[in-house]
């Protein structure tokens, strides 16, 4: 790979997707061998030194954590459901010496997970909320990455089509995304308090299926009329940031998901699509994307014209919008934060990734990159501080990437 070193970082988690790990070939079963390839970066440029052994390690965990992510959305729910996530949580956790918390099942309709339980009952592998959690010492504040893990979704009683169901398996692309972040993280290194918060659940249709008109009080103590059950992501991830809010006392919500399908219309198929309550870091998630390659793109927030789409006369709101032409994935948004408040003092960040999770039929692992660079003033590696847009070089980066930009325009 040849490029300047503005350019390594991203294009080393590019390079990595082009190497998926998941499939049922027979031939491919059948290869004794395991392929092993060598990838080398020739610098050139300005700043064109040899990289260190630690730059090189950062770039294969950041290569493992989007192969990591991509095998889980390439994986069928046959092979891929809710007790199997828990397994792969499981097993980062294992990796980096920690004990992931998880609530299950009835025990989620104990403690008011409403959200969750809701939307998971149906399926024959219960719900779940789990959460790998590093505590470093001398952290000074506490970042919660939550996770949309629907394992598969029919759109429940309000079912999806022979045509849009198909894919289906992917809707667990953003909580795959945050245990593939997360293991590259704390790999390299994490001075603060990181929480990663998976929300899973398989939007079955069963005899206990949730039925439209059916009114749930999610974690938040807030009640829900239920409009429609194919809009069930944001259900979980109420539950999962109140959570983070809540339990985990978290400074910063970052919650991730393949929420909308209006999400390619607003952003398109390669940027995601970012929400937030911080203009700061709506700016820093658009510089993140350029310089880890999972571009990204803000959508509208103005909780006060569009989150009346939400009225109901029995409950605190409904689940699903009124106009469906009215700033679709916007609304999605602010019906998560909404059970936070939007008072809420924290930072709180929405990331769409419905589209750019998967380029044609293979998932591409979008998102890892994007978080280990959004969060990467916080690492102790050198390369991710680079790549931070809201680090102490990223401002002499961005420069830096300017004029190699120009200069490239001018050859």
């Amino acid at each position: 790979m040849v490029c300047e070193r503005s350019d390594v970082f991203a294009s080393a988690c590019a390079i990595s997707r082009a190497f998926p790990i998941f499939s049922r070939r027979s031939a491919s079963s059948r290869r004794a061998e395991k392929k092993h390839v060598i990838v080398q970066f020739v610098i050139v440029g300005q700043d064109n030194n040899r990289m260190d052994d630690a730059e090189l390690q950062c770039l294969s965990n950041a290569a493992d954590g989007v192969r990591l992510a991509a095998r889980i959305v390439d994986t069928p729910c046959n092979e891929m459901n809710t007790d199997h996530f828990l397994d792969e949580i499981k097993a980062v956790g294992s990796d980096l010496g920690i004990t992931p918390v998880i609530i299950r099942g009835e025990e989620l309709k104990e403690k008011g997970f409403g959200g969750i339980y809701g939307v998971g009952k149906a399926a024959e592998n219960p719900p779940a909320l789990a959460v790998l959690s590093h505590t470093p010492e001398g952290a000074t504040q506490t970042i919660a990455w939550v996770g949309k893990g629907i394992v598969y979704d029919t759109g429940g009683l309000s079912i999806k089509g022979k045509t849009t169901m198909p894919g289906m398996k992917r809707d667990c692309g953003g909580a795959a995304a945050i245990l593939g972040a997360f293991q590259a993280t704390i790999k390299q290194g994490f001075k603060d308090n990181l929480h990663a918060v998976f929300c899973l659940a398989e939007n079955a249709v069963g005899p206990t299926a949730t039925r439209p008109d059916d009114i749930h009080t999610l974690y938040s103590g807030k009640t829900v009329e239920i409009n429609n059950t194919d809009a069930e992501g944001r259900l979980v991830l109420a539950d999962g940031v109140v959570y983070a809010s809540k339990d985990l006392s978290a400074d910063i919500i970052l919650d991730m998901a393949t929420l909308t399908g209006a999400q390619g219309i607003s952003t398109g198929k390669h940027h995601a699509a970012v929400m937030t309550n911080s203009e700061q870091w709506e700016t820093a998630c658009v510089r993140a994307g350029r310089s880890s390659g999972d571009l990204a793109h803000p959508l509208v927030y103005c909780p006060e014209l569009h989150f009346t789409e939400f009225a109901s006369a029995l409950a605190d709101m409904k689940n699903s919008v009124a106009d469906r032409e009215n700033a679709q994935s916007s609304c999605a948004g602010l019906f998560i934060v909404s059970h936070l408040g939007f008072d809420w003092p924290g930072v709180w960040v929405h990331i769409d990734i419905a589209s750019p999770v998967h380029a044609g039929e293979r998932a591409t692992g979008f998102g890892v990159a994007l978080l280990m660079a959004l969060f990467g003033q916080a690492s102790d590696d050198s390369m991710l501080n680079q790549v931070s847009p809201l680090g102490a070089a990223s401002n002499m980066l961005e420069e830096q990437m300017e004029q190699d930009c120009k200069r490239r325009r001018l050859v």
